[in-house]
């Protein structure tokens, strides 16, 4: 049995990559080639742009792949929903299409943009989303650089952004929110069907939920007298709960557990202050839960 898995290229690609090495899955890639091996010699990789992985995830040119719920929706084809997988280039939230317009434009609505120009790469969604709202407008397909397009070349856009910095740079200001977006892994549904791949395809999700749910999170090990266990606890913050064992010694515990990295400057002094010894902080790569 082989499964190809379809990556997304461009802006994704990178952390993609490296989502897939911490999730135990490395993926070669040479040169400009689009395509990759992998660790595993039944997945093979292809790079493909997130607008169009749906096409080619509902055709069966590849069995399952990674991309955003707006091109899901945006491509109105019929295809598996296998997991989400948040994470994007500056957070782990999800991110927005937002509809715009300049900041001295006297829009305050989608209702005020009845007969006006709209760019965006999001033309279906947009067009459904003017239509709920009984709203006729022109919605124009933008083949890039959609910020600096209003007011000569359009009147209002909706274009993706994480935090708004970009569209303020562009001195723009947020009317409404038109779609919430993640990344995905979706399936085709044959592919999904057979259970040797759907198999495959579920560990897979798994493996990079675990290798998600590690970032930015590291695990911390340290020995406590049992007389200073509660204050010891009172100062971690836990995953679920710490994990306590008994050490040769029994008046001493052991105490294993997961916390942000950040938070790790203040919470080990704070330990220690608590009488905790032998702390050991350690990198994670997988959490699953």
């Amino acid at each position: 049995m082989r499964l190809r898995i379809g990556i997304p290229k461009g802006s994704l690609q990178e952390a993609t990559l490296q989502l897939f090495a911490r999730a135990g899955l490395p993926v070669y890639a040479t040169g400009r080639s689009y395509f990759a091996s992998t660790a595993d010699p039944e997945i093979e990789c292809m790079l493909i742009r997130a607008q169009e992985m749906a096409r080619y995830v509902e055709h069966g040119a590849i069995d399952a792949g990674l991309t955003g719920l707006d091109w899901v929706i945006e491509s109105g084809l019929e295809v598996v929903t296998v997991s989400d997988l948040i994470y994007a280039k500056r957070s782990r939230g999800k991110v927005r299409w937002v509809l715009a317009v300049p900041e001295d434009s006297p829009f305050e609505k989608a209702e005020d943009l009845s007969q006006r120009i709209i760019a965006t790469e999001l033309v279906n969604v947009t067009r459904n989303y003017f239509c709920k709202k009984s709203v006729e407008v022109r919605v124009e397909f933008s083949w890039g650089a959609t910020e600096v397009k209003p007011p000569m070349l359009a009147d209002a856009i909706v274009e993706v952004t994480e935090t708004g910095s970009s569209l303020k740079a562009n001195r723009l200001r947020i009317l409404e929110t038109v779609l919430e977006s993640n990344t995905q892994i979706i399936a085709n549904q044959s592919s999904y069907s057979d259970p040797g791949k759907r198999r495959k395809i579920d560990n897979l999700a798994l493996m990079l939920r675990g290798a998600m749910e590690a970032q930015d999170r590291v695990g911390l090990m340290l020995n406590v007298r049992k007389q200073h266990l509660a204050a010891v606890l009172a100062v971690l913050p836990a995953l679920k709960k710490p994990t306590i064992s008994t050490l040769s010694d029994q008046d001493w515990l052991a105490v294993n557990t997961v916390i942000e990295e950040s938070a790790a400057w203040e919470i080990i002094p704070r330990l220690k202050e608590e009488q905790a010894q032998g702390i050991v902080e350690y990198p994670l790569n997988k959490v699953v839960l």
